[in-house]
């Protein structure tokens, strides 16, 4: 059973950085999507970034390309989202998902889920 892990968020003011991280249980197996997505209260979930695990091919959604940047540590097993100029409308919690082919935006397209992590921005 895949675990992953999520770290990071908080409270920070608009214009301000925060990096999250998700460490895994097991190590990934290279053919397949690693993702963070992100749930404001009353919406629905949505893509925010992801990464192909051999080739680190990263796809951004257009509201956080320029701003944020996802990488990875395979040695560590761990997946990150440095997140840069934040603003107000970055509120959310953010889930980093693991194990996803085909449709990277798609979030049922992803097996395994972490637990979230609350990032709140202030104006």
């Amino acid at each position: 059973q895949v675990q992953l892990v999520e770290s990071g968020g908080g409270l920070v003011q608009a214009g301000g950085s925060l990096r999250l991280s998700c460490a895994s249980s097991v190590r990934t197996s290279t053919n397949v999507y690693k993702g963070w997505f992100r749930q404001a209260p009353g919406k629905e979930r949505e893509f925010v970034a992801a990464i192909q695990w051999s080739t680190r091919s990263t796809y951004y959604a257009d509201s956080v390309k320029d701003r944020f940047t996802i990488s990875m540590d395979n040695a560590a097993n761990t997946l990150y989202l440095q997140m840069n100029s934040l603003k107000p409308e970055d509120t959310a919690v953010y889930y980093c998902a693991s194990g996803g082919m085909g449709s990277l935006r798609d979030g049922t397209r992803y097996l395994y889920w972490g637990q979230g992590t609350q990032v709140t921005v202030s104006s």
